[in-house]
């Protein structure tokens, strides 16, 4: 019994320093293979996800002021047409339709608003710096406006082609994202 409990002793400190020399190995190889990972862009590539981002934020604005303006216009056509419609009965529940449209659609104006500045603001900072990794500040606020907008595209309803704009400019967002190490958005 007391040469069993010798050679647990010796074996225990053992299979302690293994595990140490071990834990201690693989968190070296994460902690290389993320700064890898994060320095492995260059700065051209990275600016060329920051471009993207601008113009997808420009199409997309530029697709809620024109889908904006046909609104009005069908409007105003609507009004002076002088045909009898149907369903003129409840003006309230109308309005009320309208309200709520008008408050999702400046929602997401807004957002698209703040990310156009929060993109901007990027640019600013990257341009003049040789290290495209001290602009991660700027990138987290970036992600934090399109965090928002995806929250309002997730809320309203507002079709096909904005949808579509939106997956496009979420996939370049997550891309520059990655260069930066941070975690992408989820759809």
């Amino acid at each position: 019994m007391k040469r069993e409990n010798e050679c647990h002793r010796r074996l225990v400190p053992r299979i302690g320093r293994r595990s140490i020399i071990v834990i201690l190995t693989v968190a070296l190889i994460v902690v290389a293979t993320a700064t890898a990972q994060i320095g492995a862009f260059s700065k051209a590539q990275v600016a060329d996800r920051i471009r993207k981002v601008e113009d997808g934020v420009d199409e997309f604005r530029k697709y809620l002021e024109n889908r904006g303006d046909n609104a009005r216009d069908n409007a105003q056509t609507a009004q002076s047409s002088e045909k009898p419609r149907r369903g003129r009965g409840n003006t309230t529940n109308t309005e009320a339709r309208q309200e709520k449209a008008r408050q999702t659609k400046d929602e997401l104006d807004e957002a698209l608003g703040d990310m156009n500045r929060s993109t901007n603001r990027l640019r600013r900072k990257f341009d003049p710096t040789s290290n495209y990794m001290e602009t991660r500040v700027q990138m987290e606020a970036v992600m934090d406006d399109a965090r928002r907008i995806n929250q309002v595209m997730v809320k309203g309803n507002y079709g096909a082609q904005p949808q579509r704009l939106w997956a496009a400019l979420r996939a370049n967002v997550n891309d520059l994202a990655r260069c930066y190490g941070l975690t992408p958005m989820g759809v």
